[in-house]
């Protein structure tokens, strides 16, 4: 399982990441009910499980190892979205959701941080999984109630799946083997599957965020019935650590912690959620919202621009220690991010057209320009962990790829590696390279003469030729039907755009023309959604453990599905068979052969000109929280697992 973001980020990061069962010999790495963590057979309730041998948190464990069960009780923390919200509704993909909301709501499964994909029940207590993966059962907590004191019961789990998949086109497509969800006690729910052997089926479902049936299904203060297939301003019910404590439409909402939570002194709980208040506030502008934090209207800040991080923090709050800024390493995912052509384009379908691209993107010097050398170039759609390929394809990367030869690029045998400019010559190369790729897709290279700088006068030559005008002639990129090739880069805000620029001026080189357009959150939100692009530049994060989501990413099912992550319109049996390959993988060793085999696919077929990353987070702060050091290997965990040091306030005179 995985998420659809290019770092690594807070809490919010895995907060839907739920385990993998590994399946050794028939068994399950698992915990017992009492808490016993040992391998078990199906059939057996638990509480916990690992995909990473046991579980680290055992029998009566007191708290996660990343907590201080200590921690006060106080304070606020403050943070910052650019952008804005319509809605508190969790499930809809129409409309924008207020950041946050994941304070309200839970699962039934949660993730530890300090464990690669290991969880631990939450409102479930414990659950049991059928013969080769055909069902698993919940088992929720008997003590486990909504805010207005209401217990949660298994009608508000198959409430809240019936709901997701039929609201939410990537909830329904994710859960699309999963057949029935009912009730079968007095407090448990069946989820039964129409295939079995998916291992990852089981554990997907506990991620389901659940909703009050009796809340959505009742009456608001006006006396009008609620209805959830609408965005809505009116504070949810919910049942988890905060509840919303007061709003601006679009501008902030801060959520208030609640005294009387039933989880508070849950194990998996102790040490965490320990703000008073949790703000959000809305940005429209970026710039707007750094110069806010530097005056200290916001607390927590992940920068995300080089630029920034290089030059813009030399303001008096961090010279004078006010403001920590640091870099986390990251460890915790593989990730792709990049600029993915739209292949439901016809200009695009040519996987020459695509390899071209990546030629002619000049990424070693916008890292040196740019991005002050911070950066690496991605070479895989699983950077920066075990699960990259690398090198010749060999063992069982090629057993799997062998009986696709015929539907594959022979590359996909080979190493992957981006093209590179370390010199004159290489760019020289590399767009001769660019250009034969194009004729080959059938394009070519125009000198034309521009209208708008046609000036056939004496003196106008004389300028040219001494650089005081511009030549009125251009270079224009056509296909055999006389069309011009053009891209539209759509982008959500201002920060991209210097990028925009320089992609621009490499284009421009070979007669490509690229317009940069720049469209509000919203506009942006919803372009993507119904798949009203040429470019963007998007991607997605990946787990150590990929599974059923990598149908949602690269499977044909999800290419002409408006909303789903599938962005680049990817269509390919041979990939569809390698997706299928780690979804039913038997153990660790066939799923990261077969996540290794797609990655060497995905890459051949050039379905995205590669970016660039961190392998770490750069966060700063104001100097008045604290946290256990080292942090968990899976999250930062700001403001979960953070508290406010009144010491450090008071020091700082905050």
């Amino acid at each position: 399982m995985s998420q659809l973001l290019p770092t690594r980020s807070f809490s919010a990061f895995r907060a839907g990441l739920l385990a993998l069962a590994l399946v050794t010999s028939g068994a399950l790495n698992l915990m017992d009910g009492d808490g016993r963590a040992h391998a078990v057979e199906f059939e057996t309730w638990v509480s916990g499980s690992s995909l990473m041998g046991e579980p680290k948190y055992t029998g009566d464990f007191s708290h996660f190892g990343y907590v201080n069960p200590d921690a006060p009780k106080t304070g606020s923390a403050r943070l910052a979205v650019v952008g804005s919200y319509d809605s508190f509704n969790p499930i809809l993909t129409k409309g924008e959701a207020a950041s946050g909301l994941g304070l309200i709501y839970e699962t039934l499964f949660t993730p530890s941080y300090d464990e690669i994909s290991t969880s631990y029940g939450l409102l479930a207590e414990a659950m049991y999984v059928g013969p080769n993966f055909s069902y698993v059962k919940f088992r929720l907590r008997s003590d486990a109630h909504w805010h207005d004191g209401i217990a949660i019961t298994p009608e508000d789990v198959v409430w809240s799946f019936e709901q997701a998949i039929e609201l939410n086109p990537q909830r329904k497509f994710y859960y699309s083997h999963v057949k029935s969800a009912e009730v079968t006690g007095d407090n448990e729910v069946t989820f039964t599957f129409d295939q079995q052997g998916n291992r990852e089926l089981p554990f997907i479902v506990g991620e389901l965020m659940i909703l009050p049936k009796h809340w959505w299904t009742g009456q608001n203060a006006k006396g009008e019935t609620r209805d959830i297939s609408h965005g809505t301003l009116e504070p949810p019910l919910g049942s988890g650590p905060y509840e919303i404590k007061s709003f601006s439409a679009g501008k902030y909402v801060e959520y208030g912690r609640v005294a009387d939570y039933w989880g508070k002194d849950l194990n998996i709980n102790v040490g965490q959620n320990n703000f008073e208040t949790v703000r959000y506030e809305f940005f429209r502008d970026s710039t707007v919202m750094f110069e806010a934090f530097k005056s200290g209207a916001y607390d927590f800040r992940v920068e995300s621009t080089a630029k920034t991080w290089a030059t813009n923090y030399d303001f008096p709050a961090v010279k004078d220690g006010k403001v920590v800024m640091d870099v986390v390493p990251d460890e915790s995912s593989g990730v792709m991010v990049g600029f993915i052509p739209n292949l439901r384009r016809e200009k695009f379908q040519n996987p020459k057209v695509r390899e071209a691209l990546n030629y002619v993107f000049n990424f070693e010097e916008m890292n040196r320009t740019l991005f002050y050398d911070q950066y690496s170039r991605i070479n895989s759609y699983f950077f920066g962990s075990e699960l990259a390929s690398s090198g010749k394809a060999g063992g069982k990367v090629k057993d799997l790829l062998e009986p696709l030869r015929d539907q594959i690029p022979a590359t996909a045998f080979d190493a992957y590696t981006n093209p590179k400019v370390e010199s004159r010559e290489d760019l020289r190369d590399n767009l001769k390279k660019a250009l034969d790729l194009f004729k080959q897709a059938g394009w070519e290279p125009r000198t034309e003469v521009d209208e708008d700088k046609r000036d056939n006068g004496f003196l106008h030559k004389i300028m040219v030729s001494v650089g005081l005008a511009s030549d009125p002639t251009k270079i224009v990129m056509r296909n055999a039907k006389g069309e011009a090739f053009e891209i539209e880069y759509l982008l959500n805000g201002e920060a991209f755009e210097r990028v925009a620029l320089r992609l621009q001026a490499s284009l421009e080189r070979v007669g490509i023309k690229l317009i940069p357009r720049v469209v509000d959150s919203a506009q942006y939100v919803n372009r993507i959604r119904s798949r009203d692009y040429d470019l963007v530049y998007l991607g997605w994060s990946q787990s150590l453990s990929p599974g059923n989501e990598q149908r949602e990413y690269f499977g044909s099912a999800s290419a002409d599905r408006d909303g789903s992550a599938n962005y680049a319109g990817i269509k390919n049996p041979a990939i569809d068979t390698l997706i299928d390959k780690i979804i039913y993988a038997k153990d660790r060793d066939d799923l990261e052969a077969a996540t290794k085999a797609m990655d060497r696919v995905l890459l051949a077929n050039y379905y995205v000109i590669p970016g660039w990353t961190l392998p770490a987070t750069r966060i700063a702060y104001w100097n008045k929280f604290s946290h256990v050091d080292p942090l968990p290997v899976m999250t930062i965990g700001f403001p979960t697992i953070w508290w406010y040091d009144q010491a450090k306030a008071t020091a700082a005179k905050m």
